[in-house]
């Protein structure tokens, strides 16, 4: 214990060495002059800061919600979490949609939500740590809350080594067996998602991944994919959509592809660290959050993005 002190002391002398103590980091929102302090969330419609409560009430009046997250940050799932367990409330038929989990493993996750199942049997079903990867603890209070309540939990992605293929070598060259995971259709006609993603690109060189119309058109599949899980599973309650931040910064990804097949109104959520840069365009609602992140896991390519 002393020692814990001694420790302690010496970092309060250190902080406010000089008199002056360091600034909390903050949020630095385009087009808003005051900075947003960690756990702030705003309106991006009306520029102004509302209350966890005013937030739920509007996003009872969306037939879909999407919340983002960086994949690593255990805050962004507690928010994720509470989100969910607001919207139950009021919610009888509540779905849960994930980006971690591949539609063909819907019959282990519904195996999961009826109780059928126990935590290391689930990880092992879903081949969880050779698909996502990332650390399940992160994940595990949102699955546990599903199963208890029994929440049906959709898995919206596709297979994952399908866009990793068409990254390569576009989708002319898939197999016959590839193809049928594919969406009906895959828009590659956004001009504003295009560049989004080619700025994304030419940021990273990977080899064997040298085309960027092959990158576009394997994000364009994920996308289109995920949205036309949302529109097949968007049934008489709310879904809750949890995909990374890149699948919904700007509403290009996942939201609007969905939207143009269901018309279901939505809302997003973007989660967006203290400490960098966001934009009142990138969705409804930022939320502030700390900076917390668990340092296991690989990095996906949707964890890359711009700030």
């Amino acid at each position: 214990m002393a020692h814990r002190l001694l420790m302690a002391s010496a970092a309060l002398v250190m902080l406010y060495a000089g008199g002056c103590a360091v600034a909390p980091k903050s949020l630095s929102v385009k087009g808003i002059p005051d900075r947003l302090m960690e756990n702030t969330i705003l309106n991006t419609a009306t520029g102004s800061v509302v209350s966890r409560e005013q937030l739920i009430a509007d996003l009872t009046t969306a037939e879909v919600v999407y919340v983002g997250e960086s994949h690593t940050n255990p805050v962004h799932h507690a928010i994720q979490l509470d989100i969910i367990k607001a919207l139950v409330q009021t919610t009888p038929h509540l779905v849960i949609g994930m980006e971690m989990f591949d539609h063909t493993y819907q019959p282990v996750l519904d195996r999961w939500t009826s109780g059928e199942l126990e935590t290391t049997d689930f990880i092992e079903k879903t081949h969880w740590y050779a698909n996502w990867r990332f650390d399940f603890d992160l994940y595990r209070d949102i699955l546990e809350f599903a199963k208890e309540k029994g929440i049906r939990v959709v898995g919206l992605n596709v297979p994952f080594h399908i866009p990793a293929r068409i990254s390569v070598g576009g989708i002319d060259n898939l197999s016959a067996d590839d193809r049928r995971h594919l969406p009906r259709t895959i828009d590659t006609t956004d001009a504003d998602h295009r560049a989004y993603v080619e700025e994304i690109f030419n940021m990273h060189t990977i080899r064997g991944r040298e085309k960027f119309t092959y990158f576009y058109e394997a994000q364009c599949t994920w996308e289109d994919a995920m949205a036309e899980a949302v529109a097949k599973n968007t049934g008489p309650g709310k879904m809750v959509v949890l995909a990374g931040n890149g699948h919904i910064i700007r509403k290009f990804g996942i939201p609007k592809r969905a939207f143009s097949r269901t018309r279901a109104p939505f809302k997003t959520v973007y989660l967006a660290p203290v400490g960098g840069k966001a934009e009142l365009t990138w969705a409804d609602y930022l939320w502030s959050t700390s900076e917390q992140r668990m340092l296991r896991g690989p990095m996906h390519a949707d964890e890359i993005k711009k700030p």
